[in-house]
């Protein structure tokens, strides 16, 4: 049955709008146990992130890790958690505000930006709806994941076809597959790592930690990994770096299987075993600070490192923002949208 029909905007003669739905990972409503086994089972049922039958799955899930680690989880989230919500769904917004006033600046005529998570809320059928009450027949899905996986892209653009399954009649959509090589996102990197070196020197080592995934998805045809090492390796050459002064490992881990290679933990603390005298830490995959890189990598991994004898230890912020992350969405957004009424050529004024 289709529960939603859609903006009836075209059959009045309207030029279309076009709306960008902004979407990233999600966030637990409240940093509670119930909120989190909520959010956890939502997330951990998704076969794009736990490739396991569900007949083998849903008892494990239900009876043995959401009692586990909704508690656990709990505690974290309270630890990072603000008067705005989780830095994740605020910084969301602010992001989404942003690149609407950067995309109207340079688009003539309306265009509607709107953010929604993959798991929890906003959701994503929620943002898509608020898109489509405002008239926009024309839609750009803007996953913030510059490397591309299936855990986190795919399956974004699994809740975005889902949504549309229900609907009578479906807006004319895009997606943006990636963006982990595109030159405005790695020099706003690399900028925010020289804006930091301006107020304290480099450090000795930096470390380029990116969100991991179970080698065997890399293994059956993932390029994750692939993106992840090139957009380290762009930073280091815009930077101007050595060889030996940059490094790339994977964090987050979950189960026992292998995932991904060198973990950020076991790294950090062999490097605090060799009394390196500092690391700064970036996480090139977060366009926005979250509990991975505010609780694991900025108050977690630094104890691993210091107790295990290491020197300074120092975590770069996410891009979260910055005009400059905001300005290269939206140079992203502008040419995933050529040939759509309205929008200008990127050559225009050249």
């Amino acid at each position: 049955m289709r529960t939603f029909e859609g903006s009836t905007a075209a059959s009045r003669g309207e030029t279309p709008e076009i709306g960008v739905l902004l979407a990233n990972l999600g966030t637990p409503d409240a940093p509670t146990s119930r909120a989190l086994k909520r959010y956890l089972r939502q997330f951990l049922s998704d076969p794009r992130v736990i490739e396991i039958p569900r007949r083998k799955w849903w008892p494990i899930l239900n009876l043995i890790v959401l009692p586990r680690r909704a508690p656990k989880s709990a505690a974290a989230y309270r630890e990072v958690w603000t008067d705005a919500g989780s830095p994740l769904l605020a910084t969301g917004r602010d992001q989404a505000s942003g690149l609407e006033t950067a995309l109207r600046e340079r688009i003539d005529g309306p265009v509607h930006v709107e953010l929604g998570m993959r798991y929890g809320n906003p959701s994503i059928e929620a943002a898509l709806r608020k898109l489509v009450e405002r008239r926009c027949r024309r839609v750009l899905l803007l996953p913030l994941y510059p490397q591309y996986s299936g855990t986190t892209t795919g399956s974004t653009f699994d809740a975005m076809t889902d949504a549309l399954k229900k609907w009578r009649w479906v807006p004319e959509f895009r997606s943006v597959h990636s963006y982990y090589d595109e030159a405005e996102y790695v020099r706003a990197l690399a900028q925010s790592l020289r804006d930091a070196w301006a107020e304290e020197p480099q450090a000795k080592r930096l470390l380029f930690s990116f969100h991991g995934i179970p080698r065997r998805y890399s293994d059956a045809g993932d390029p994750y990994e692939r993106h992840c090492q090139e957009t380290a390796r762009f930073v280091a050459e815009e930077l101007k770096l050595e060889d030996d002064a940059w490094f790339v490992t994977f964090q987050s881990r979950f189960g026992r299987e292998e995932w991904l290679q060198p973990y950020t933990d076991k790294t950090l603390q062999q490097w605090g075993r060799d009394k390196l005298e500092s690391v700064d830490v970036i996480c090139p995959g977060f366009a926005a600070d979250c509990l991975e890189t505010i609780e694991e990598i900025d108050q977690e991994n630094r104890e691993y490192f210091t107790a295990a004898g290491g020197g300074a230890y120092r975590y770069i912020p996410a891009l979260n923002a910055r005009a400059d992350h905001v300005a290269a969405l939206a140079d992203l957004a502008l040419r995933h949208c050529q040939g759509w009424p309205k929008v200008p050529s990127m050559h225009d004024g050249e």
